[in-house]
């Protein structure tokens, strides 16, 4: 048995030569659009692979320090796959508004494929899928629409009120209980808490794999063995997370049935609670008339919990450690804060998006440590797309180094510098949704970030919640250090340590 695995396994790395060797002599040959981007020359099988060592781990470092010798426009090659790496706002721009269709399809990795997610989830399917549309449009217009966004508000602001006191150990356990609360009314350590690792680790386990190198992804030809086992490893942890989800929506349901017995009773015994209307309230309406399904309802909870949680959570602990390093900032951010709210004690969510300084705040730390520096991979689906003078071929990994883009000496002054000021001219021009191409924290076109609703309300009233709370330094000895460290996630290399010191 080993003996034949080999032999298939040799058999399928001769195709993947020669199909490499092809594609070398296809490559100089150009396209009828105009000729492949430049890149690194690539070595045989391994392609640029040992190009993207260095930059400390950090991808998003290394295509910047590429792209500087090749070019805004650059061509790699990953293995037997070839990626196309923009990383210039006039590039971007080029890319999302003559292309954006052409681009719009996912890179997908073979980890999400486990358990058959990327055929469900709006993360992966094309948009050219009519179940993309679907999914998009109720999260759009039931999940993230302002009505919705408003139901839970009230749950939002008291969660954000529990991180204030909590920060110094769990910003991130925190901004997950917020979202998961938003989502279900649950705190996340109260969802499978009969499990051995609960949701939340399940959900951070997945997220982490996708970020592996492997050997599928490289080489699509051997992809149906899994000779890394992770596609399996995954499905096993989608299938709990499934199971999870599903003990969620059954609770609900059974809730739901007991408030409309207890309604249409005539006995004052019945003492129901009757849960406030949160996200999932919104999906189990839209099941209950056949919109959707209840698969679609579980994957929209994984989609949302996932996605929204990071985000959220990293932003919020980039934004304290530039203003711990920045104390005139900080100054001037909680002086604004306390000027607006007088003598309120808590921090609502209509205060903290109208403090322009704040808002300034989040912009530039999501310009300068954007949670997900290249996005997430696009795929071009079309012939003749052409960026910066250079055919992008079929069927080929796009990649936007939003890292790069934002930090573009090109669009922006001192780009390696934390100036909040700088977006308070541009307040109504420079917004989240990727408008302007030399912001785009969220992605841009038909593949932006569902979540930026919440993310554009959420954050800020975190960071004016801690601010308006607590004065902030760093513990005696510390050394304040905003390496980066990139996996699926940009987070900070040495987790933040701040002392929250009671204003009285």
């Amino acid at each position: 048995m080993l003996r034949e695995h080999c032999l298939l396994l040799l058999a399928t790395l001769a195709a993947s030569l020669l199909y490499y060797l092809t594609n070398v002599r296809r490559r100089h040959a150009g396209t009828g659009a105009g000729r492949l981007p430049p890149g690194p020359s690539p070595l045989p099988l391994v392609g640029n692979l040992l190009d993207l060592r260095g930059g400390g781990g950090n991808l998003h470092h290394t295509l910047a320090r590429l792209a500087r010798a090749h070019g805004p426009v650059m061509r790699l090659r990953l293995g037997l796959t070839t990626a196309v790496v923009v990383s210039s706002r006039d590039a971007a721009r080029e890319a999302f508004t003559k292309h954006d269709r052409s681009l719009s399809a996912r890179a997908v990795p073979d980890i999400a494929r486990a358990a058959g997610f990327s055929d469900r989830s709006m993360i992966w399917l094309p948009s050219s899928d009519p179940r993309w549309k679907a999914l998009r449009g109720v999260v759009a217009a039931h999940v993230f629409s302002p009505r919705s966004l408003a139901a839970a508000r009230g749950v939002r602001e008291l969660k954000a009120r529990d991180i204030e006191v909590d920060v110094g150990q769990a910003v991130y356990g925190g901004v997950l209980n917020l979202v998961a609360s938003a989502l279900f009314s649950r705190d996340v350590v109260d969802v499978g808490a009969d499990s051995a690792r609960g949701l939340r680790e399940l959900v951070e386990e997945i997220i982490e794999a996708i970020a592996k190198p492997n050997v599928s992804d490289l080489f699509p030809l051997v992809r149906p063995l899994d000779l890394q086992g992770w596609r399996r490893w995954t499905a096993r942890r989608f299938h709990k997370v499934f199971s999870m989800l599903d003990d969620v929506v059954d609770g609900r349901l059974a809730l739901a049935a007991a408030v409309d017995a207890s309604s249409s009773s005539s006995s004052k015994d019945d003492d129901v609670p009757v849960p406030h209307r949160d996200f999932l309230d919104a999906l189990l309406e839209l099941l209950s008339t056949g919109k959707i399904t209840r698969d679609n309802v579980m994957t929209i909870m994984f989609d949302v919990f996932a996605a929204g949680s990071d985000t959220i959570a990293v932003t919020v602990e980039w934004a304290m450690a530039e203003l711990l390093r920045n104390p005139s900032v900080m100054a001037k951010a909680r002086e604004e804060i306390h000027g607006a709210l007088g003598s309120k004690e808590t921090v609502e969510e209509p205060d903290a998006v109208s403090l322009p300084y704040l808002l300034a705040v989040v912009k530039e730390a999501m310009r300068l440590h954007p949670v997900a520096p290249i996005l997430l991979p696009h795929r071009a689906t079309d012939d003749g797309v052409e960026i910066g003078g250079h055919a992008v071929p079929k069927g080929c990994t796009v990649i936007f180094n939003a890292w790069a883009i934002m930090r573009d000496p090109a669009a922006w002054e001192r780009p390696d510098e934390f100036i909040p000021e700088r977006f308070l001219d541009r307040e109504d021009e420079v917004g989240f949704r990727g408008k302007e191409f030399e912001f785009i924290p969220f992605g841009s076109g038909r593949r932006l970030c569902p979540g930026l609703p919440m993310a554009e309300r959420v954050v800020p009233l975190i960071l004016a919640s801690l601010l308006h709370a607590f004065e902030w330094r760093l513990p005696d000895g510390v050394q304040l250090d905003v390496s980066e460290k990139f996996t699926t996630a940009n987070v900070l290399a040495v987790p933040l340590r701040a002392v929250p010191v009671v204003v009285t």
